[in-house]
């Protein structure tokens, strides 16, 4: 599919961005280049932007005109970036060849790819009384087309009690977030539209855009500043004019960043005076382990401004999959029609279990939170015992680490490592575009606290396998092929 063409970058621009090379490692041209690729896989370089021309970039940079067409000839063969009739040379983001399937049921593996708790003790009684209900609903086609009126009703009442004023007709019930966030897509998108993403996200929500033929413009986000993420999305809707933006602002997966309360406010308002709708995934947001809740991303902007998707997940069960789009009720209702083309109606036991859990969502996330905190912290604990050079930052809430790896220690290589061990992980560059954080890890502290303990010291003995074998190859790849499991 051909990439549309949205912004030239100019030779003063890039040659700012691009800085000095002098301490960038190798020959001139291999340097630009690098700091090319660099630009593009942290979101500061947007993919599909025109270069411009050999000879005024050598002029900015002080460079030769040899050295750049050499520059520009490694970005093509690295396939970031290609030439093309009438566009001159345009970057792009080079597929990772990370793949991965299913989640495991193997009783014998450790699963640590996958953020899920299991089930909240309050689930079973929640269907419970759903069985008790259903004999008034067994007599009827057994089709809730869009939700319940029940569970719609009080996905409001929870929207409306945060500071989100909500009727049920702006809310769609799906077969959870990811099938809202799809069909949110599969709606809004049309193919070549660019969709703002943070960088490093949700591997799915990628995988979603591309699916639709999206285009990913990636902005970089971290927990250390995570509202230095408006600045860059400003940029980046200014010059790209991206149709969406995907967003967690409340412990962002994987970083665990958290838009302050002015953030989530200017973010907003920037993105609704560009024009870009912003599709809010709010799956973990109530699950904040050491700070309060933070006003609602939508608050104080028209209903039109801001799709929101949420689920019971992450919070109550991976396996009851209820989720739902909160919208304006124009939007709903175009949704509801894409959505029934796929399935008449989210199952109605699950839908009455799931209507007990929103009313009751307090108490179900009030042990949840106590669990998690007690887990992460165990977590870090054990991982500054065993693998003290690793850098784990402590997140605010969510569900996982994400753990930066110490120089010449690659997370596809642990990946590889640990898999013939029997903990399955998931690589950083799952969570980004191009070649981007195979020098980080996401390690997700949803698992009990002997599995986490277990999961530790298999994971440093992955780490002195990879460092052993790194330190006797000579002369050949570090990085190991192959697939990697799916990632939620």
């Amino acid at each position: 599919m051909p990439l549309r063409i949205e912004q030239s970058t100019s030779a003063s621009e890039l040659a700012t961005l691009v800085g000095p090379l002098e301490a960038v490692p190798g020959p001139r041209y291999l340097a630009l280049a690098r700091r090319v690729q660099e630009l593009l896989t942290t979101g500061r370089l947007a993919a599909g932007s025109r270069l411009p021309a050999e000879r005024e970039l050598a002029t900015a940079l002080g460079l030769s005109r040899v050295t750049v067409a050499s520059a520009f000839r490694e970005l093509r063969e690295t396939g970031h970036a290609s030439t093309r009739h009438g566009s001159g040379t345009v970057t792009e983001l080079p597929d990772t060849g990370v793949s991965w399937g299913a989640p495991t049921t193997d009783p014998g593996v450790l699963d640590l790819a996958h953020a899920a708790l299991e089930a909240a003790p309050q689930l079973a009684d929640a269907y419970r009384q759903a069985l008790a209900a259903f004999p008034a609903f067994a007599a009827g086609h057994g089709y809730a087309s869009g939700g319940l009126p029940e569970l719609r009703s009080a996905i409001a009442d929870r929207y409306t009690a945060r500071g989100l004023p909500t009727d049920p007709d702006q809310v769609l019930v799906t077969a959870g977030t990811g099938d809202a966030t799809d069909v949110v897509l599969e709606t809004l998108l049309q193919p070549g539209d660019r969709v703002l993403v943070e960088h490093p996200t949700y591997p799915g929500a990628l995988g979603m855009v591309e699916a639709h033929g999206g285009r990913c413009l990636p902005v970089p986000v971290t927990a250390d500043d995570p509202d230095a993420v408006i600045g860059a999305a400003q940029l980046a809707a200014r010059q790209s004019s991206p149709r969406l933006a995907f967003l967690m602002p409340d412990f962002s997966n994987p970083t665990g960043a958290r838009l302050t309360a002015a953030g989530r406010r200017r973010l907003a308002a920037t993105l609704w005076q560009q024009g870009v709708l912003a599709v809010v995934d709010e799956v973990s947001t109530e699950l904040y382990l050491d700070d309060g809740p933070l006003p609602p991303f939508a608050a104080g902007l028209p209903d039109a401004a801001t799709v929101t998707v949420g689920g019971l997940s992450k919070a109550v069960w991976g396996g009851l999959r209820v989720g739902w789009v909160r919208a304006d009720a124009a939007l709903v209702a175009q949704l509801g029609d894409v959505l029934r083309r796929r399935q008449l109606s989210v199952g109605v036991l699950d839908q009455l279990a799931a209507t007990t859990l929103v009313r009751d969502l307090d108490a179900v996330l009030e042990q949840r939170r106590a669990v998690l905190r007690e887990r992460r912290d165990l977590l870090r604990a054990a991982l500054a015992r065993r693998l003290p050079d690793w850098t784990v930052p402590c997140p605010n809430g969510g569900l996982s680490l994400w753990c930066t790896l110490p120089p010449g220690l690659s997370s596809a290589a642990l990946v590889a490592a640990a898999a013939p061990l029997g903990l399955v992980l998931a690589e950083g560059r799952a969570f980004g575009t191009g070649h981007a954080f195979d020098d980080h890890l996401r390690l997700p502290f949803t698992r009990p606290a002997d599995q986490l303990h277990r999961a530790v010291d298999l994971l440093a003995q992955a780490a002195a396998t990879v460092r052993a074998e790194v330190a006797g190859r000579v002369g050949t790849d570090a990085r190991p092929a192959g697939r990697v499991p799916a990632v939620v």
